[in-house]
């Protein structure tokens, strides 16, 4: 059956430190799709975040490229499988160079928290217990 891809394009001021950022939060870089101005970052199966350069970014937009550290372009949601994962993944974001954005969220169902990564992207981690989800 056939599933449904999302590519996450961000601009990025240094495609080195930002490639060690998400590799040091536990994903991996296809190198097929990566080279000097663009690195694909392997969320899961489905969601890769694509880091550009600024250039190289340019070259799809004919829009300003914002500044993700002063203004918010995008929140980004991400699932957890548990409340523990969602920390987990903010603690390594954080200890990679990123910052906590934003207060936990605890709703008893649902559990949230944020981090900025190197360049100012605002990346949200969220459980929900699935019973919830059914109803």
């Amino acid at each position: 059956m056939y599933q449904q891809m999302i590519f996450v394009n961000l601009a990025v001021n240094d495609l080195d430190a930002s490639k060690k950022f998400f590799t040091e939060l536990g994903y991996s870089i296809n190198p097929q799709f990566s080279d000097e101005t663009a690195a694909s970052v392997v969320i899961s199966d489905t969601i890769i975040a694509m880091l550009l350069t600024k250039e190289k970014y340019a070259g799809f937009t004919k829009k300003e490229i914002v500044d993700a550290s002063k203004s918010s372009e995008v929140l980004l949601g991400l699932s957890a499988e548990s409340r523990e994962k969602v920390d987990e993944l903010v603690e390594k974001a954080v200890a990679a160079g990123g910052s906590v954005a934003g207060e936990t969220q605890d709703y008893g169902f649902m559990y949230g928290r944020a981090f900025d990564d190197l360049d100012g992207h605002t990346w949200e981690v969220i459980w929900m217990d699935p019973a919830a989800v059914q109803g």
